[in-house]
C-alpha cells in the first residue's frame, strides 16, 4: 500500500496494511542528525537571520530538499509543508533590542531562547483599538510563499499524503495583541476578538485554496486553545468566539475534497465534540501524561475523529527506547482497530529528542502496527497515563 493510501485509510477509519506514521513538525537538530548535514528547516534563529540578511532563497531550497529527504529517511506516510518566507525586493535586519530580542516592522517585540530552541515568544505588542485592526502581513497572500508546497507536491504527491500548513486565523494572538491581551479581551472586549479573527480568516482561506490548487491532500493548522487544565478561555467562550471560524476553515477544506487536521495540545476533553461537530477530520496534540488517554479517546470518538499521536514528547526526550515502545504498543492496542490512528509524537520532535528514542518509536510502529493487530489485550496501563480524566474533563453532562 502506498503511503498516501495508508494515511487516507486511517483518516477514513479503515484498516490499511499498517498504522501510518509521520510528524507535523521536527526541529532542526533531529533533522540534521537524520540527514547528516546542516539545515534551515525549523532552525528558528538561523533561519530568521538568513532571511534578514537576504539569503531567503537559501532557506527555501533547504525546506524543499530536506522535508522530502526527511520523509524518505524515516519512511513517513505524510509530509507537512509550511508557507516559506516571501521573496522580497529588499531585505533588512529588524530593530535589534539586544541579545535575541528584536522589534519587527509591525512594532511587535519578539524574544528567542537559544537554550530551549523553541519558537520565538511575542513579549510586547502595540496596543490596538478595534479601529486599528487590519490584515496582518502573515495573512496577506503571496504566491512565492508556496514554493516549498509546489515542489513537495511535485516530488512526493504521487506517493505520499502532502499536508499544507498555512497560518491559523482562529486565535490570532501572535499576529495581533499578544496572548495575554487577546485572551483578556475574550471577556472584556469580545467584539475586538471577533474583528481580529475576521481580519485574518479570508487570508487563511486564500492560502487553503491556493494549496489545494497545487495538489495537497490535506490542510493542518496549529494554534493551541488549551493548557493542561482545559481551554484558556473556557469552553463557552471557545464555542462562541473561536469555533465559528474553525468551522469556516473546515468547510473551505472540505469544499475542495481535502481532509483537515487540527493541532491543539493540552486538556481538550471539553471541546473535542465541538471539533467533530464542525468537521475536523484528524486531531493532533495528544498528551497521555495529562489524562488524554488513547483507550478512552477511542471509546468515545471511534469512527468520528482520527487520532494523531502515540508517544509523549517528554518520553522521547528523557526516557528509554523500551519506554517509548511501551507507549507505542499501548496506543496501537487500544486505538488502531478499525483505523483512525496515525502514530506521531504528542506534539513535535522537539530540540533534545533522543535520536535512538525516535528510531525506537518508528521501529515499534512497524513491529506492532500491522493489520490485523497482533497485540493482545493489555492488563497494564502506559507509564505516562496514570491519571484518568474525570467526567467533567471529558465534557460529560
Amino acid at each position: 500500500m502506498l503511503p498516501k493510501a495508508r494515511l487516507i485509510s486511517a483518516l477514513e477509519h479503515k484498516e490499511g496494511d499498517r498504522v501510518p506514521v509521520g510528524e507535523l513538525h521536527a526541529d532542526w537538530d533531529i533533522v540534521e542528525r537524520a540527514l547528516g548535514h546542516r539545515t534551515y528547516v525549523y532552525s528558528q534563529w538561523r533561519e530568521w537571520v538568513a532571511e534578514w540578511e537576504g539569503r531567503r532563497d537559501e532557506v527555501v531550497e533547504s525546506y524543499k530538499r530536506d522535508l522530502i529527504d526527511l520523509a524518505r529517511k524515516f519512511e513517513w506516510d505524510f509530509v507537512v509543508v509550511p508557507v516559506v518566507p516571501a521573496r522580497r525586493q529588499q531585505y533588512g535586519m529588524p530593530e535589534m533590542l539586544g541579545g535575541y530580542t528584536w522589534r519587527d516592522g509591525s512594532g511587535r517585540v519578539w524574544r528567542y531562547s537559544p537554550e530551549t530552541g523553541g519558537a520565538a515568544m511575542l513579549v510586547e505588542a502595540p496596543h490596538l483599538g478595534i479601529g486599528d485592526i487590519g490584515v496582518p502581513p502573515e495573512f496577506q497572500f503571496d504566491e512565492t510563499c508556496l514554493e516549498a508546497v509546489r515542489h513537495v507536491v511535485k516530488e512526493l504527491g504521487g506517493t505520499h499524503f502532502v499536508v499544507g500548513r498555512p497560518p491559523d486565523p482562529t486565535f490570532p494572538w501572535r499576529y495581533m495583541a499578544g496572548f495575554a491581551d487577546l485572551l483578556v479581551r475574550t471577556v472584556t472586549e469580545p467584539e475586538f476578538f471577533c474583528k481580529a479573527v475576521a481580519a485574518c480568516l479570508p487570508g487563511a482561506i486564500a492560502w487553503v485554496n491556493a494549496m489545494c490548487d497545487l495538489g495537497v491532500d490535506g490542510i493542518t493548522m496549529g494554534v493551541d486553545y488549551c493548557d493542561n487544565r482545559g481551554p484558556f478561555m473556557g469552553p463557552q467562550l471557545f464555542r462562541r468566539l473561536i469555533l465559528p471560524a474553525l468551522g469556516e476553515v473546515c468547510r473551505a477544506v472540505h469544499a475542495r475534497g481535502k481532509h483537515f487536521i487540527k493541532h491543539c495540545d493540552g486538556n481538550t476533553w471539553s471541546i473535542l465534540d465541538d471539533f467533530v461537530e464542525v468537521g475536523v477530520d484528524g486531531w493532533h496534540g495528544i498528551q497521555p501524561s495529562i489524562g488524554m488517554d488513547f483507550k478512552l479517546l477511542k471509546e468515545r470518538f471511534a469512527g468520528r475523529l482520527c487520532l494523531f499521536g502515540g508517544v509523549n514528547c517528554d518520553t522521547l526526550v528523557s526516557s528509554t527506547p523500551a519506554e517509548v515502545a511501551k507507549e507505542v504498543k499501548y496506543a496501537i492496542r487500544h486505538t488502531a482497530s478499525g483505523g483512525g490512528l496515525v502514530l506521531t509524537s504528542g506534539n513535535s520532535l522537539l530540540v533534545g529528542t533522543r535520536y535512538e528514542n525516535y528510531l525506537a518509536m518508528l521501529g515499534a510502529a512497524r513491529d506492532y502496527g500491522g493489520y490485523p493487530s497482533r497485540l493482545e489485550d493489555p492488563t497494564e496501563s502506559p507509564a505516562c497515563a496514570d491519571v484518568e480524566p474525570s467526567k467533567q474533563d471529558q465534557g460529560a453532562v
